[in-house]
Formats: structure tokens, sequence, C-alpha cells
């Protein structure tokens, strides 16, 4: 059904801003003192500062058992049968035994659920995460340390031990920094990391998490690299030791690897008619087991187990406060990717079920998790994607299903983790490698942001390339350097535009991008797509000045000397009318009684008064002129001087895209006001923001020459009033300000 046509009319007076705010009643806002809120005592206040930063005491009370209960247990069981297998991998990626993962999965899980604010994502062990510290713990603690002289055998249990101490007083200050920020409400510096910053370092960490997961399936001894270019290095060293490669361990990795992959396509096929999706991973971690228990194919084969698996929870340990100064860069970098990744996820979630995520107590109870988790031997954790993913399609509801999980987790580290002490490394290898396919599938937002934006496109690639080559904290950092670069570059580049009004309409577009819109004639409106600030203000006002199709900076030069050349040419003849005033007032010659003399003498000084009568006549009309001349400055115009005009009367400065101004974008504003008067154009500015309009003020901007006459409150007031205000004054002078 077409919609029918209607003609709307309407009709209102001009506004500029003193009327506007005459009409509005627009007044200052009163300033409240929110600190004395934060010294108010109140049982309702100490409630919702408890509801707030222990969110499970505002939702358990109402959580609904009939309805959510059973998808709850189901989604945590789910959860719990990802988070074994990728639990025991990750303590690999993070260069820890692997029952460390199991701590990991199981503390931080529990203490989420009191202190977060989503319901679908699963807190916990996350490839980026465990990559990240694995960095740390194989550059501060790495093989060649633990060397053995005898047999130059590497001493296993110093070094877990060493890498088990880094890990955790890691963990606890990434827990200190996350709980810091999230306390002084510094949530919105995840802002600051865009969608293509985030995607491009990802993709790069699970680059750098399949390298690491090399030597497991492979079977190689490699040396521990750190720093710029060291995957590279690592890459170079796996090809160079392939024929070293333990046949045991490939094949092992291989079936492992072809039957996940199997069992998520079925996973994929059947995902209508199954109520859970198959537990692949931990199928494939009970047969691998199995298999190699019965083979052994530790000693027959060579290929490398997990190894004795302790009972029971470990002794909460205090951290090192002496690792804090080694540790702080890589703890501030993992905090912020961590509680990036959780909250981009949880908003996601949030979105497509309908409730809020405060990004501030995520922050909290990240940080507490962390922090929690670290004084228990834990590393640093953040929400996995497929874990999230599998417990929402599963029916969770809420955090619920994350508690349930967690206890499954505590009930295999007590009664069955040591069962799993035959389990090949290859093959948790390969339920990494097969879990990062999301991850890796990322490489294709290179196509769909060179047809989308390509400086997003650009974003991507540097973080990709410097995350590849430099290491991830590094890459981390240069990621986040050259995008706030970028934002500085586009706002030195905006797009400037004059504009047309449509017509029929009070609409002004872009005389280059609508072809029909039509400048007024004798009136000039200029626009920025961007704010103007200390760092474009300059590029503004050339840009202004370029549009405007004059040289307005040439054309005030030129004025100034034709004045200088005035006011040289007054002061010329006011020296040659004193020098003139001077000789009139010599004596006269006397005549010689010789009468033939004397006549002749007599006409040589009739004849010479003559003269000065003449010059005299002559000097003081040029006098005259020049007191006229030394008006002229004050009343002169660039036709009177016989300089070209500008071929409009009036130009609008469309501020709308303003959202604050600085004191150079005061200085800028003002000298446009200077400059355009000189060539004699009124300067009107239109449609700017209340809030702008009070910084104005604030920054004494408005004066005698500035009023808020000159301010309207749209670009159609101003050109309208421009060009009324023209008609009403072409039968007066027009007066510039002086020099």
């Amino acid at each position: 059904m077409e919609l029918r046509r209607q003609d709307y009319h309407v009709e209102r007076p001009l506004l500029n801003q003193e009327q506007l705010e005459e009409l509005g009643h627009w007044g200052s806002a009163t300033g409240t003192r929110q600190w004395r809120t934060w010294f108010q005592c109140s049982r309702a206040r100490a409630q919702a500062l408890l509801l707030q930063h222990l969110p499970v005491l505002a939702w358990l009370p109402q959580y609904p058992v009939r309805d959510w209960l059973l998808g709850d247990l189901l989604s945590g069981l789910s959860v719990a049968i990802m988070q074994l297998p990728q639990g025991l991998a990750y303590a690999l990626l993070a260069g820890l035994p692997p029952v460390f993962g199991l701590y990991s999965s199981f503390y931080p899980v529990f203490i989420y659920f009191l202190f977060g604010t989503s319901r679908h994502i699963s807190v916990g062990t996350f490839a980026v995460m465990s990559v990240m510290v694995g960095s740390v713990t194989e550059s501060l603690a790495p093989d060649e340390a633990f060397m053995q002289s005898l047999n130059s055998t590497v001493n296993q249990t110093a070094r877990d031990l060493k890498r088990v101490q880094l890990a955790s007083t890691l963990s606890v200050l990434v827990g200190l920094f996350q709980v810091g920020l999230g306390l002084v409400h510094f949530g919105f510096v995840v802002t600051y990391l865009s969608e293509p910053l985030v995607r491009g370092y990802t993709t790069a960490a699970a680059v750098q998490v399949f390298v690491s997961q090399l030597k497991y399936v492979f079977g190689l001894h490699l040396s521990s690299l750190s720093g710029p270019l060291s995957l590279i290095y690592t890459v170079l060293e796996v090809c160079w030791k392939l024929p070293q490669s333990v046949a045991g361990a490939v094949v092992t990795a291989f079936v492992a690897g072809v039957v996940l992959v199997v069992v998520k396509l079925l996973n994929d096929k059947l995902r209508r008619h199954l109520p859970l999706p198959l537990p692949g991973e931990l199928l494939t971690l009970i047969g691998a087991t199995g298999i190699s228990y019965s083979v052994d194919l530790k000693q027959r084969f060579g290929v490398d187990v997990v190894g004795p698996i302790p009972v029971g929870l470990v002794p909460p340990v205090a951290p090192s406060p002496q690792l804090f100064t080694k540790l702080v860069g890589n703890a501030f970098a993992i905090a912020v990717v961590g509680f990036a990744i959780a909250i981009s996820l949880g908003k996601i979630f949030a979105l497509r079920h309908g409730y809020r995520v405060d990004s501030n107590q995520e922050l909290v109870a990240l940080g507490l998790s962390n922090l929690i988790g670290g004084i228990f031997q834990c590393f640093p954790v953040s929400c996995s994607m497929s874990r999230s993913l599998v417990q929402e399609s599963t029916g969770g509801n809420t955090q619920v299903a994350g508690a349930t999980a967690s206890l499954f987790i505590l009930i295999i580290i007590i009664k069955v983790g040591e069962l799993f002490q035959d389990l090949p490394k290859a093959v948790l290898a390969a339920t990494i490698i097969v879990n990062l396919k999301g991850m890796l599938m990322q490489l294709t937002d290179i196509r769909s942001l060179w047809n989308a934006n390509r400086v997003d496109l650009l974003i991507w690639l540097v973080t990709f390339v410097a995350t590849i080559l430099l290491n991830l904290d590094l890459g981390l950092a240069v990621a986040i350097a050259f995008s706030l670069l970028l934002v500085v570059v586009r706002t030195q580049l905006p797009h400037y535009s004059v504009l047309g009004q449509v017509p029929d309409t009070d609409i002004y577009r872009d005389v280059a991008a609508y072809s029909e819109a039509r400048e007024v004639p004798g009136v000039k409106v200029f626009r920025s797509s961007a704010t103007v600030y200390f760092a474009n203000a300059e590029l503004y006002s050339d840009a202004l000045k370029q549009r405007c199709g004059v040289d307005v900076d040439c054309l005030i030069s030129q004025k100034k000397k034709l004045l200088k050349k005035q006011e040289l040419k007054l002061k010329r003849l006011q020296k040659e009318r004193q020098k003139q005033d001077a000789a009139s007032q010599v004596t006269p010659v006397s005549i010689d009684v010789n009468t033939s003399d004397g006549n002749i003498k007599s006409n040589n000084v009739e004849g010479s008064k003559a003269e000065q009568v003449s010059t005299e006549n002559e000097l003081q009309k040029i006098a005259a002129g020049g007191q006229e001349d030394a008006k002229a400055p004050a009343m002169c115009t660039l036709r009177a001087l016989g300089l070209p005009q500008p071929d409009f009367h009036s130009l609008v400065l469309d501020l709308s895209t303003l959202s604050y101004v600085d004191t150079v974008c005061l200085k800028s504003l003002k000298n446009i006001f200077h400059d355009f008067r000189e060539i004699e154009v009124e300067v009107y500015m239109a449609a700017c923001h209340t809030p702008v309009v009070a910084q104005l003020e604030a920054g004494h901007f408005f004066d005698a020459s500035i009023t808020k006459q000159h301010l309207f409150a749209s670009v159609h007031d101003a050109v309208t009033f421009a060009l009324q205000h023209r008609r009403s004054n072409q039968v007066s002078p027009v007066l510039v300000t002086k020099l």
C-alpha cells in the first residue's frame, strides 16, 4: 500500500540565540555536588550498593525454578564436558601442568557466579589468555634455566613450580588491575578497542596458538623463544626439525583431529534432532586415554602424555610481590584483553535476550575471579566464545549453569582427574587446533572489510601483523596506539562542504553531492564533518577560505598596503604644508631707489608673490583632500580602493558538528569573524548545541562585536536573516572594522 503524500506547511519566526533562549527559557543547569552523596548513609543506599556489587542477591531470590532450573542444569553439564578437555589443553598453552587448567575452570567460574552481570557467558580458560600467559612463563622461566648438568635434561619439577608461581602471581596482578579499574568506573576503556582491532588481535592470537601446538603434534622439543619475531623463529625451527618428528604423535594428533571434526559436522547436521550436542572432546579424551593406557603409547611409540595429575584441591598460596615489577606490563595487557573479550560477548548476549550488562561491574567480577583464582594457583581467565555459545544454545538462562559446570569440574578434580594421566598431549593439541576454527575463520574479515570500510581494514591488518611479529603484549600496544593515531588523523581530514538549498525546502545539503542543491546568491554556507579543536582548527580556517573562492589573506594584505600608502601621502603633504607656512613668514626684499631697477625688482617680487599665492591655494586643496583621506580608513570600501569584492556578502558557519569548544577553536572563530569583516562579509553561526553555546559563553566569545544575534537556531534562519539584513542595508554604506 502506497503512502499518500501530504503537504505540510510550517511557519515560524526567525530565531537567533538570544530569541531562542528567551522563548525556551534557557538557563544554565544548576551544579550538583555528586561527592556529597558518597558520604550519605542510609539503609536504602547500603542495600543498593550491596545489590550493585553482589548482583546474585538481586536475581537469585527471583529465580523461576520451574522454568529455568532444568535448562541451566543441562547447560551446565554440557559446558563442564567442554571445560574438562579445554582446561587440560589450555594449561599446556600457558606452559603449566594440565591440572592447573582444571583449577582455573573451577574457582573463577564460581566467583563470577556471585559477582557477574551477564547471564550467558562462560568464564574460564580461554586460548588467547592462555597463550599470553604462556609467553610470560616461557620467557621468565625458560627450559634452558632448568637444565641439569649431569644428563642435560630439564628439571621439569622445578620449572613447573616456577611457572606456576609466575602464572598465579600474574593472575593476582591482573585481578588487582581489573578490580581497581572497575571501582573507578573505568569500564569505558573497552570503547578504545574497536571490533576490527579485537578481531584482528584474536586472529593473530589464534595463529600464535596454532604454532605453539605444533611441537606437541610432531612430538618435537623446541627451545623456548619469546619477544619480537619469536613466532617466525619458532616456525623456522619446526621446519628445521621436521625430520625428527615422532610418528606416533603425528598419527595420534591426526586421528584425534579427524574424530573431532566429524563429531562437529554431525552436531551441525543433527542440531535440530539432538537435545544436547555430542561431547566430541570428552569422547575423544576418554577414547585416547583408554587406547594410550592399553597400548602404552609413551613407552612403545614415544608419545608424550600428560603425566601424574594430583587428586584434590591445593591450599591457597600468597603471591610473590617481588615479581610484580616484572609482570606489571603483561598483567595490564592481559587485563584489558580479557575484559574486552568478556564484555564484547556479554553485550552480544544481553542485546539478544533483552537485559543489561554493567561494564564496570563486569570488570570487578572478572577481577575478583582472577584475584581469588590466583591465590588458589590459577592462571588468568576470561570467557570462551565456544563455551558461551553452547551455554546459551543448550538452554542456559542464568549463571546457575556456570555454577553447575564448576561443581562438575570440582568432582573431576577430586575423583576423576587422575584417570587422565595417560592422555597423550598430541590429543590435547588436536583439540586446541580444531577449536581454533572460529577464530581462524576471521581471516575472511579482510574481504568483507575491503568492501565495507578500508580504514577498519587497515586497523585489522596492522593489529594482525604487529601481533604476529612483535608478540601479544607489544602487538596490543602497537594496535591501540595506531588506532588512536588514526582517530586523530581522521579528525584532521574531515569532509568540508559548501551547502546549498534544496529547492522548495529549508534543507541545506552539499552542492557537490546533491545536483539540485543551489547556493543562495550572496550567501556562503560552510560545514565541516568533524568537530573543530586544536588539532584541526587551522585546517578548518584554511579550508573555509579556499572553498569560498576568495584569497582572503591576500585581499586583506592589499587593503592594508593601500591604506598605508594613503597615510604616507597624508604625512608628506602635511610636511610640505609646514615648509610652506615657514616660507611665508620670511621678510620681503627692500626696493632700490633707482627707478628703472626698482621697477624691475618690484615686478619680480609681485611675480613671486603670485606664485606663492597659487602654491598656497594648491596646498590648501591637497591638505583639505589629505584631511578627508585621514578619515577614509574608517569608512573606506574595497570598491573605493579599487580592489575586487567577494561575490557574497554573508557567510554562515554550520556548527552542528561541534561537540565541544576549546580555546584554540574560540580563537579561530574570532579570527574568522575579523578576517571576513575586513573584506566586507558579515559572518553568522548556526545550529550550535546548547553545551557548545555554554562553552562559548564561558570562553568570553561573545562581546560588543560578536553577539548572540550572530548565532541562529538553524542554517535556514541564518540565511534568511542575512538576506533580509542585506536588503535593509543596501542604501547605507557597508561598515567594516578598523585596522
